[in-house]
């Protein structure tokens, strides 16, 4: 006696990690731009987890937004530097 047994195969839809996690890390860095050293840090990481993650298959969109975020956290911060140089120069 043998049953009709069935197996559901569930497959997870492919992810890009690093994407995610640069996604992350630019969201954070231009959140927290006026603390002093953590931008840098965050702006760096989604930099190259953004390059990384364009080297996967998929969510090359998170990746390309992770690295321009990352662009933006350190562009915002060296305009922050500019711009409180000029303000002490005054």
């Amino acid at each position: 006696m043998s049953e009709n047994t069935q197996k559901i195969v569930v497959q997870q839809a492919p992810s890009n990690g690093l994407a995610t996690a640069g996604l992350v890390m630019g969201i954070l860095g231009v959140v927290l731009n006026l603390i002093p050293f953590i931008p840098y840090v965050f702006g760096i990481l989604a930099i190259i987890f953004g390059i990384v993650g364009m080297l996967g298959e998929v969510k090359k969109g998170v990746a390309k937004a992770a690295l321009i975020l990352g662009i933006i956290t350190i562009a915002l911060k060296f305009m922050f530097w500019i711009g409180l140089g000029f303000l002490g120069s005054l």
